[in-house]
């Protein structure tokens, strides 16, 4: 059986594979699934993928499995790890985490001002795969960039490093990287943070994700993929927010919700409303990412039952100590009896919550000579028109729409979440990150397909 394009997600613990075909035609169709078990451990990811692909050949009964196109996401071996390096926390430091968050990035490091002894050491023991240097507006303040620049590229690792600070700076770092015999690693990009009050991160986000490609040898095997593959390789987070941006330029404002076995990410993209912009301490950018890396439903379930507390779940859920107690000795990664729905629902209706307040902005009054001010700080979801579940827990426990309206229902006034009003759509054929991908070369084939899997007419 021959297909138009294959895409392969490639993750920490389970590779899937999915089918697509008339890719080129106003109708494209997903076809089929397969998974197997990510092979890190044997030492090549080629055979995960190999037995993804075996898998969807037995669910279609088919001889071989042929494809013209070959694309991939990949978070195994923890992703792509990185370390961003800016001047003030606030400002240009934030603005280079923004972009590093949203192009899928997992954040092992992030410093302000002059790196100092620890922190070499602690880059050395992470061996990021990526290193991002900002630092100043726009002509401003130059030294600390250009320090940062030369301990860097002084250290004894041959690691990728992304320039996004102030452009009077871009000749001489140029200079500093060639003279340690790293030009080769060297990428200089736009100013994440311009000027004052200004974020600037796509340019930046579009350079990670094309240096992610270019070296991309984080998991054993990885190398064969890449030879494997003739289309695009992205990290899958930042899949997820390419389909986002993709979605939110046809129906408008979304926040995608993704609830995993380890982490809990959240992508929106939304201006926000005109209202609370007038009222904003600081900017954030219109498509932001927030990964909460202790709520997982799986394997940092012991975090979410800490944090709600015992007692508490067992009166949500109505069960004894004992049925609690066995809940979690037995707790496997997909629920199977009804104590165990139960009990995972709950689990992924709290790391939603939690972690949609911690992404979302707020008010925050302020005292002074003229009496109490309101102000709000954060991303604003105010204007948001749909949230969208996707991950495994999203899109198949079967209160997932309910969990998912809780979010609205959450505010008390104090949070700038998504109204009452907002639609709740479910990614049902779970590619939204494939979907991404595919966005890359064939942009009109990604949105319909993902809007058949939501179910939009």
């Amino acid at each position: 059986m021959k297909f138009d394009c294959l895409v392969a997600e490639i993750g920490s613990t389970t590779t899937v594979v999915n089918a697509f075909n008339d890719i080129h035609t106003e109708n494209p169709k997903f076809i089929s699934q397969g998974q197997a078990p990510t092979s890190v451990t044997e030492g090549d990811v080629n055979i995960g993928l190999n037995n993804a692909i075996n898998d969807m050949k037995n669910r279609l009964d088919a001889d071989l499995i042929e494809y013209d196109k070959l694309l991939a996401t990949s978070s195994a071996a923890g992703g792509l790890k990185m370390t961003v390096h800016g001047l003030v926390y606030d400002m240009t430091v934030k603005a280079a985490k923004e972009a590093a968050l949203g192009a899928g990035a997992n954040l092992h490091m992030v410093t302000s001002g002059r790196l100092r002894r620890t922190d070499i050491k602690r880059i050395l023991e992470i061996k990021p795969n990526i290193i991002l240097i900002a630092g100043g507006v726009n002509y401003g303040e130059r030294d600390t960039a250009l320090y940062n620049a030369e301990v860097i590229a002084n250290l004894d690792i041959d690691v990728p490093v992304i320039y996004a600070g102030n452009i009077e700076n871009q000749e001489e770092i140029k200079l500093i990287f060639e003279e340690a015999s790293k030009g080769e690693y060297l990428y200089i990009v736009e100013n994440v943070y311009p000027v004052i009050d200004t974020i600037n991160v796509e340019p930046a986000r579009k350079v990670i994700q094309d240096v992610f490609e270019e070296h991309i040898i984080h998991a054993p095997g990885m190398e064969r993929i890449k030879e494997l593959v003739n289309g695009n390789i992205i990290p899958t987070p930042g899949a997820v927010m390419e389909a986002s941006k993709l979605l939110k330029d046809d129906i408008g404002d979304i926040i995608t919700i993704d609830v995993g076995g380890a982490t809990t990410d959240i992508h929106s993209v939304t201006e926000g409303s005109e209202e609370i912009s007038n009222i904003l301490l600081s900017p954030e950018p219109v498509a932001k990412r927030t990964v909460e890396g202790d709520l997982g439903v799986y394997v940092n379930m012991e975090n979410i039952v800490e944090l709600v507390g015992a007692k508490k779940l067992m009166a949500l859920l109505d069960i004894s100590n004992d049925e609690f107690e066995e809940a979690i000795k037995t707790y496997k990664p997909i629920p199977e009896t009804d104590i165990e729905k139960k009990f995972v629902e709950r689990l992924t209706l709290e790391a939603t919550l939690i972690s949609s307040h911690r992404h979302a902005g707020g008010f925050r009054d302020l005292f002074a000579n003229g009496g109490k001010k309101t102000l709000a700080e954060g991303k604003d979801l105010t204007s948001v028109k749909y949230i969208l579940g996707t991950g495994g827990a999203l899109t198949r426990l079967p209160n997932r729409i309910q969990i998912l309206k809780e979010i609205a229902m959450s505010n008390k006034g104090d949070k700038l979440l998504p109204n009452k009003e907002a639609q709740i759509l479910i990614d049902n054929d779970y590619i939204m990150a494939s979907l991404g991908v595919l966005s890359k070369e064939y942009k009109n084939a990604a949105l319909v397909l993902l809007k058949k899997s939501l179910k939009i007419n």
